[in-house]
């Protein structure tokens, strides 16, 4: 993986913080799921300290008694300045944001206003398995599209999809992951104008979660959907959590292209109630002036990506590894390890590491694990230990 490494900012390296006796104090999903025993390298949880800007946006909030309802523009200005200045998109209006509670709650209200009961909605298996679930749960069909063997979406089976989707004469839409978990797969704008071209001829509404969109590898450059041409009809999801850990302070916003604006108007007020004021002010202090601290996390997450490559071919030299490029996560190829479909349950029963499940990713995840890498190199390296342990 040869890449041009990310700038240092003059930060501190923000997994050097936090040890390990202080992270089994936390008391959220990553760390509470399993036994003591277990080294958890699964959800997606950073094992970092939080930027000192987002402390003190939250920590003077309380202070002040400033724990009301959210309102104001502020979020949206905050992520439309950091769109332009490190994606060199300046097309984020502001007047075409609303504030969600979280990505997937709005996901749910995107495909809602675009699709009614029954129609399907396109994905792109192995994909976060949330996607799975809460469609399920509000009765579209799911329709799979699956990415080819390089881990990049083929437009050949995607058009079938389309094709398929609307035949029937009813409305579709196609949940589109960018950049894509757990592959990390960065879709370039070239793929991302292709899917455009193909959701505005079968008339399919792309809705994109972008969560994890600040997160790219050095020399590796995010697209927004939205700025591609043709995408004006296309919604957007995208919040900070992701980058700066935040997923515990509920935000996010949920970006419309001009096409999509009167849509995105007749999002029922009752959703605006739902985010947290305390999480708009953190995450609208992540985007503002956590960019320092971002980049120092950058630098530390492309080093992770090298030391796992390295880690996995002293250890696990039966493991295929493509370091992503985006994201904090690592999907493993163990088919060759004569695990089985779930190789997680494996690595867990003996070797007491938890990893996220292949198979819960849908189509192309049997056989496959998903390891998160934002840990201290040692907690990673006592990961892969273990994981090899449990071979033996």
């Amino acid at each position: 993986m040869n890449r041009i490494p990310h700038e240092t900012s003059g930060e501190p390296n923000p997994f050097r913080s936090v040890t390990l006796d202080r992270l089994r104090r936390r008391t959220s999903m990553k760390w509470r799921t399993y036994p003591a025993d277990v080294l958890p390298l699964w959800v997606a949880e950073m094992d970092v300290p939080l930027a000192e800007p987002v402390v003190r946006a939250v920590t003077d909030a309380l202070a002040l008694g400033d724990t009301g309802y959210p309102a104001g523009t502020a979020y949206a200005r905050a992520l439309a300045r950091f769109a332009a200045e490190r994606w060199g998109w300046h097309g984020l209006a502001v007047e075409r944001c609303a504030i969600v509670p979280d990505v997937m709650m709005g996901v749910v209200e995107m495909v809602r206003l675009v699709t009614g009961p029954g129609d399907p909605v396109v994905v792109n298996p192995p994909v976060y398995p949330p996607f799975f679930q809460f469609l399920a749960h509000m009765d579209r069909r799911i329709a799979q599209a699956p990415l080819g063997a390089d881990g990049r979406l083929d437009l050949g089976v995607l058009e079938e999809a389309y094709r398929r989707a609307v035949a029937g004469g009813g409305r579709a839409a196609h949940l589109l992951c960018s950049p894509h978990n757990p592959t990390g797969t960065v879709h370039t704008a070239e793929e991302l104008a292709a899917v455009a071209a193909l959701a505005e001829r079968y008339g399919v509404r792309v809705v994109a979660d972008e969560i994890h969109a600040p997160l790219t590898a050095a020399g590796v450059d995010f697209v927004p959907y939205l700025s591609v041409p043709g995408a004006g009809s296309g919604l957007s999801l995208m919040s900070a959590s992701k980058a700066w850990n935040l997923a515990g302070l509920k935000a996010a916003l949920a970006v419309a292209g001009p096409g999509a604006a009167a849509e995105l108007a007749r999002l029922p007020e009752e959703v605006s109630h739902g985010p947290s004021h305390v999480g708009v002010l953190a995450h609208t202090a992540a985007l503002s002036e956590g960019t320092a601290w971002l980049d120092a996390l950058l630098a530390a997450l492309d080093a992770h990506r090298l030391l796992l490559a390295e880690l996995l071919a002293e250890h696990l030299p039966g493991v295929r590894y493509r370091p992503g490029e985006s994201t904090y996560l690592a999907w493993l190829d163990c088919r060759a390890l004569g695990l089985g479909d779930d190789p997680a349950a494996v690595f867990l029963k003996r070797g007491r590491v938890a990893l996220s499940h292949g198979p819960d990713f849908g189509t192309g995840g049997a056989g496959h694990v998903r390891l998160n890498l934002a840990t201290s190199p040692e907690i990673l390296t006592e990961g892969v230990r273990r994981m090899a342990a449990a071979l033996r």
